[in-house]
């Protein structure tokens, strides 16, 4: 919980994370008692008498939660059970109490209300939440005020708008889905590329191919003089003895560059299909 200005002297960067026992250890027994708490930055508020939307602009310290000291009546005369009736609706009690202990003492209760707007039964219930905390010995205390329907003289309430989990994890989905598409889509484009080039093919496939046309200028250019005969290689290969035998998916040629002679084996890959050459 953080100040909305800094009006009440604390240090910038303050904030007011406390503890359920030191809620009650610190701050509400110090109330209770008429004693000055650790920092002044809990207000005196009847919240039954405001709606909880209307109750932030009521302290000057808070901007998710907010806290405050409250006063509570009786709903009936001769009973113990809280008012909890507001300006337009009720706070309803949620599940169980809490019993809050400052080592092996037992020192307090902690309750969680949740605000419906109208009346019960047929009250609509909101995202306003209160933890309501009081002292383990309130009901002990002899009453100032015989015959009033006061029943307690202060109880500690934090207040807060339960934030929309669901909508933040849908938001986070939708966002891990997108990059997983354009993760997708990258790998698409990739095995769509490998998949333009063939695993076995003719020699005169391979010049069409518009991604290999530097190939096929290479082989095509009128400033190479190139000699190309596969059956002439394999053949002058049996009578020259001189002549370095062909392995298998080499092919020798010879080509012309500026009067220079260059004699270079070019090497084919044997999962290819050699069969169009010399036809």
């Amino acid at each position: 919980m953080e100040g909305k200005h800094n009006g009440s002297g604390l240090p910038p960067g303050f904030r007011f994370h406390p503890t359920d026992e030191e809620l009650i250890v610190f701050y509400l027994r110090n109330q209770a008692k008429s004693r000055p708490c650790p920092v002044s930055i809990i207000p005196e508020v009847d919240i039954y008498k405001f709606d909880p939307w209307q109750l932030p602009e009521k302290t000057e310290f808070g901007e998710n939660e907010w806290y405050f000291f409250s006063p509570r009546d009786r709903k009936y005369p001769n009973g113990v059970r809280p008012n909890r009736a507001t300006v337009s609706g009720y706070w309803k009690a949620t599940g169980t109490d809490k019993a809050i202990y400052s080592g092996s003492q037992y020192v307090g209760v902690k309750k969680a209300l949740v605000f419906y707007k109208g009346r019960p039964p047929k009250g609509v219930k909101t995202d306003w939440i209160m933890h309501e905390y009081r002292l383990n010995d309130s009901r002990k205390q002899p009453n100032k005020h015989m015959g009033s329907m006061r029943l307690d003289d202060w109880v500690l309430c934090r207040i807060y708008k339960k934030r929309h989990m669901t909508k933040a994890l849908e938001q986070t989905v939708d966002t891990h889905v997108a990059q997983t598409d354009v993760t997708l889509m990258g790998n698409d484009a990739s095995e769509q590329n490998m998949s333009r080039f063939p695993r076995t093919c003719s020699i005169n496939h391979l010049l069409d191919m518009e991604y290999l046309g530097s190939i096929s200028q290479l082989l095509c250019d009128n400033s190479y003089n190139t000699t190309f005969d596969f059956q002439n290689a394999i053949g002058n290969a049996g009578t020259d003895n001189n002549a370095e035998k062909p392995q298998l998916g080499e092919t020798p040629y010879q080509y012309m560059d500026s009067g220079n002679i260059f004699s270079q084996p070019m090497v084919l890959n044997p999962v290819y299909d050699i069969r169009g050459f010399g036809r």
